[in-house]
């Protein structure tokens, strides 16, 4: 059996922490078609990972967030461009589910949800430790 660890569906996004080389197996087997990854080149996936999703017939796409300047609305805009761009379903990780977690809260800003909606959006995802960065995102406004 694979373990997949923290796995969640928001609007027809699938966001997750570290997937191994079977779980990617699994997204594959299920459909999938693009893998978005949001760690940075330098982190430890522990396998190649752009070679295995490439190998199953999966588009593998980076959008590195590397620290909490990285976790903005503009990081949010070209996640959305990327969603636009390649195929579905997406699944889209990190580490542990908290960046995808963020940057879906961002998203839900953007799309005209209140800060309280976004944020339980975004903790759906994954959002957890970046919280309160998101929370003075959301302060912020959209502009910045």
């Amino acid at each position: 059996m694979v373990e997949l660890g923290t796995v969640s569906s928001v609007n027809g996004i699938t966001s997750a922490g570290q997937p191994d080389q079977a779980a990617l197996e699994v997204f594959a087997d299920a459909g999938y078609a693009t893998v978005i990854d949001l760690r940075s080149e330098g982190e430890d996936r522990g396998f190649d990972e752009a070679a295995v999703v490439e190998e199953l017939g999966l588009h593998y796409v980076t959008l590195p967030i590397d620290g909490k300047d990285a976790v903005s609305f503009d990081t949010a805009r070209k996640l959305d461009e990327l969603l636009q761009k390649y195929p579905g379903p997406v699944l889209v990780h990190c580490g542990s589910g908290n960046r995808v977690g963020a940057l879906l809260a961002l998203r839900a800003s953007l799309a005209g949800k209140d800060d309280e909606s976004a944020l339980e959006l975004g903790r759906a995802g994954g959002l957890t430790g970046l919280e309160s960065v998101v929370r003075d995102r959301l302060a912020e406004g959209a502009e910045q």
